[in-house]
């Protein structure tokens, strides 16, 4: 009998087991199920059984330093940035000239929209700058994600994209909440909104 349940337990998880291995809440479970990120189905019960196997995919894009930065900036300390962008270069640019703001930002890059939700959930960044057309999970679901949970209302977030306004309406749109910027990237403009989120969390 132990047997076999220790083998559906490498089958299968609870959301609540889930939340624990992935070090996120229960309801960020719930929502990854919902959008496809986590694979899962119900019992006769209506509980979620999530199959470890998706699980072990997200866990394999989990980044290390983001736990790390999570526990080294408390509530109120710098400004924390995301950049999410698969380009290695511009990715290398963000990172040169970022590190130049006046603020000292505490930064995290990432290359993929799974890292991207990893990340956000344990750095909790003040502001992300995205691209749109990221492996994994792209700007498009990751924004409509972050819309739905209340608990990143105040998150800003800043597209950065190369897609024309008709290719983005084509693909369904941004959410209104989310300012479009076009590339080249216009990094003093992005400073200009750093600086502005800088000086409210300041007070």
């Amino acid at each position: 009998m132990a047997s076999t349940d220790l083998k559906k337990q490498k089958i299968f998880c609870t959301t609540s087991e889930a939340a624990e291995i992935l070090s996120i809440s229960v309801g960020t479970v719930q929502l990854w199920v919902d959008t496809g990120l986590l694979e899962a189905w119900k019992t006769p019960g209506g509980h979620r059984r999530i199959t470890r196997e998706s699980i072990n995919r997200m866990l394999h894009h989990k980044p290390v330093a983001a736990a790390t930065a999570a526990v080294a900036v408390p509530s109120g300390g710098p400004l924390r940035v995301l950049v999410a962008e698969d380009d290695a270069d511009l990715r290398l640019l963000y990172q040169t000239i970022l590190r130049t703001w006046p603020m000292g930002p505490v930064l995290e890059l990432v290359d993929n929209g799974i890292d991207a939700l990893m990340v956000i959930e344990r750095f909790r960044p003040d502001l992300l700058f995205i691209d749109l057309d990221i492996p994994g999970v792209d700007g498009f679901q990751m924004l409509k994600i972050l819309n739905s949970k209340p608990e990143h209302a105040g998150m800003t977030a800043v597209v950065v994209t190369g897609l024309s306004r008709a290719d983005i309406a084509l693909r369904g749109g941004v959410p209104e909440n989310f300012l479009v910027l076009p590339k080249p990237i216009s990094f003093d403009k992005l400073l200009s909104i750093a600086s502005a989120l800088w000086e409210l969390k300041a007070h």
